[in-house]
C-alpha cells in the first residue's frame, strides 16, 4: 500500500510479489487471500511458489536464498529495476544482534539499499517500528496474516526476538565508514575482472575490502569468518578461504590473484538460457544438449592461447557436449549476488 502511494505519485506502477514457501498446509490459501486483498485495492500481485526446500537446520538459509532468487527472477520478468523489501526496525535490530559475533562487518545491520545484477534492492522501512506498520494497516482497513513461524523458537531470529536483547539499529555510520574504506581501497588498488577474478596491488588491505572481494569471487551471500579474514588482510599471503584461492601471479601486471577455488565450483548444469552456474555466471543463450560448468583440467588446452592464469581458467565456465568441451569462452555474464561495494567511490 505504501509503495503504491509513492509510486503512483511518481507516475510509475507497482507489482506486489507474494512468496509462498510451501512449508505449511495453509500457505497457498493465505498467499491467494493476500493476492485477493491486494486486487481489491487495484494492486496487481504475483504469487511465487517455492519448492524443494530442505528440512532441518539449513531451512531458513535455503529459504532465504530461494526467496531472493524467485524475487529477482520476477523482477527480470517484469523488467522492474527496483525491488522494495519490507524489513522494518525490529528486523534490523535482530539482524544486528545475530551478526554481532559474525563476519568482518561487526555489528552491522541490513543496508538501506543493495545493488544486485538484476535490480536495486531497497529497504525503506528499516527505521519504522512494526507497531507503526500495523497501525497503518488498521487505518487503511486492510487485514493481514501472521506467519506462525515468527513465534517458532527453533529459528535463531525468533530466539533473539524473544530474549528481549534488541541491539540498536543505529549502526548506519559504522556501515558507511566500512563501505567507504572498502570502496576507496578497491578503487585504488583492485582490478575486478569480468572473468570472475580480482587482482590486488597491495601487501595489506582493510578486512572489509578483502571480505567483499572474497564474497564476490565466490558468488557467496556471506563472507568467511571475521578472524580468518582479518588475519589475512593484515598481511596478504597464499591462502584458500571461503571457496576462494589467493595466490601470487606474474601475469596481468603481477600482484595478488583472487580467484575461485576450482574444487569448490558447483557441478555443471543444463545450458539453458539465463542458467545461473556457481551463483556467479549467467548464460546469455541456451545451447541444446550442452552442459554449463567449470573448465577444470581442460584449462591446460587453453593456457598457451589465453593470457589468464591457469587458476582462473580452471574456474571459468565452458559448454560441454557428451563430456567434451564444445565452447570456451562462453557468452555469459559474471553476475555475483552482491557487488564489491554498495558505497560510491571517493565520496
Amino acid at each position: 500500500l505504501l509503495a503504491q502511494q509513492w509510486v503512483t505519485a511518481q507516475g510509475g506502477s507497482v507489482v506486489a510479489l507474494i512468496v509462498d514457501h510451501g512449508l505449511r498446509l495453509e500457505s497457498s490459501s493465505q498467499a491467494l487471500l493476500t493476492q485477493s486483498r491486494l486486487a481489491s485495492r487495484a494492486i496487481p500481485a504475483r504469487v511465487l511458489k517455492l519448492a524443494g526446500l530442505p528440512k532441518g537446520a539449513k531451512l531458513q538459509q535455503a529459504a532465504r536464498a530461494a526467496r531472493y532468487e524467485a524475487l529477482l527472477e520476477a523482477c527480470r520478468a517484469e523488467t522492474s529495476l527496483f525491488l522494495l523489501l519490507g524489513h522494518h526496525a525490529s528486523d534490523q535490530s535482530e539482524t544486528v544482534t545475530m551478526r554481532a559475533s559474525r563476519g568482518p562487518h561487526g555489528l552491522e545491520g541490513m543496508a538501506a539499499w543493495t545493488a544486485r545484477s538484476d535490480a536495486l534492492l531497497l529497504r525503506p522501512l528499516l527505521g519504522t517500528k512494526p507497531e507503526t506498520l500495523r497501525a497503518f494497516l488498521v487505518r487503511q482497513g486492510m487485514e493481514w496474516v501472521e506467519d506462525p513461524s515468527n513465534s517458532n523458537e527453533k529459528f535463531e531470529r525468533v530466539r533473539v526476538r524473544n530474549t528481549g536483547t534488541q541491539a540498536l539499529a543505529a549502526d548506519s555510520s559504522r556501515r558507511q565508514d566500512n563501505e567507504q574504506a572498502a570502496a576507496d581501497f578497491i578503487a585504488r588498488h583492485v582490478v575486478l575482472r569480468p572473468e570472475g577474478f580480482a587482482l590486488i596491488q597491495a601487501h595489506s588491505m582493510p578486512s572489509v575490502a578483502l571480505a567483499a572481494l572474497l564474497r564476490v569471487v565466490a558468488g557467496s551471500g556471506y563472507p568467511p569468518a571475521q578472524a580468518s579474514v582479518a588475519s589475512l588482510a593484515n598481511a596478504l599471503a597464499p591462502a584458500t578461504l571461503g571457496g576462494v584461492r589467493i595466490a601470487r601471479t606474474a601475469k596481468l601486471g603481477g600482484g595478488w590473484l583472487v580467484a575461485r577455488e576450482p574444487a569448490a565450483c558447483a557441478p555443471a548444469i543444463a545450458a539453458l538460457t539465463n542458467a545461473l552456474w556457481d551463483n556467479r555466471f549467467r548464460l546469455n543463450a541456451g545451447a541444446e544438449g550442452r552442459s554449463f560448468g567449470a573448465l577444470g583440467d581442460n584449462a591446460a588446452d587453453f593456457r598457451k592461447s589465453s593470457p589468464l592464469p591457469a587458476l582462473v581458467l580452471r574456474g571459468m565456465p565452458c559448454l560441454r557436449h557428451h563430456g567434451m568441451v564444445s565452447s570456451f569462452p562462453v557468452p555469459c555474464q559474471f553476475t555475483p549476488p552482491y557487488p564489491a561495494t554498495s558505497h560510491p567511490f571517493f565520496s
